[in-house]
């Protein structure tokens, strides 16, 4: 596989479901020095607890769905330079990160971040930035629908803490 190809396939935004079996095979069938895949699945929970100002869980809300919207080119420039940044930190070897897009029911999938590596140690720590990275940093809007209506969904305070212990400031308002 060419330079180009393997970049171009490191990110894939869209509506349809992913078989995390399938992105794990191909993603290890690129370097047969894999030692150790670390993979995270994200998916959409039935319930949203709001957090008080002091960071305490308040109400608890039924989600009915979810919905996401991305600017497509903007969305996959910004994730693969995530993907960059995690191989300049952390000596991986791939990585491969699945977004969905579109309405989205509890329990269905919502995104997956796999990355190979030789040792289990970087690939958590791969992984771990890389989600850390998306929920806060990548270029997609969230609206639940709930039974009392529809809001859309920020940033939380949490996912801006778990970016910064990595040494990067969360660009949210």
């Amino acid at each position: 596989m060419d330079p180009s190809q393997v970049a171009r396939s490191r990110v894939s935004i869209q509506s349809a479901d992913f078989d995390l079996g399938r992105e794990i095979e191909t993603l290890r069938a690129q370097d047969a020095r894999v030692g150790a895949v670390c993979s995270f699945v994200g998916t959409v929970r039935d319930r949203y607890v709001a957090p008080t100002l002091a960071g305490s869980p308040s109400a608890t809300e039924r989600v009915l769905s979810m919905e996401l919207e991305h600017y497509p080119g903007m969305t996959e420039k910004a994730i693969e330079a995530m993907i960059d940044e995690a191989q300049r930190r952390f000596d991986i070897f791939g990585a491969r990160v699945v977004h969905r897009v579109g309405l989205l029911r509890p329990l269905d999938q919502i995104v997956l971040v796999a990355v190979t590596s030789a040792h289990r140690a970087n690939s958590f720590q791969a992984c771990e930035f890389l989600i850390d990275y998306l929920k806060t940093q990548a270029p997609f809007w969230k609206k639940e629908q709930t039974p009392d209506g529809a809001r859309w969904v920020d940033a939380r305070v949490a996912d801006d803490a778990a970016l910064a212990r990595w040494g990067i400031q969360a660009h949210n308002i």
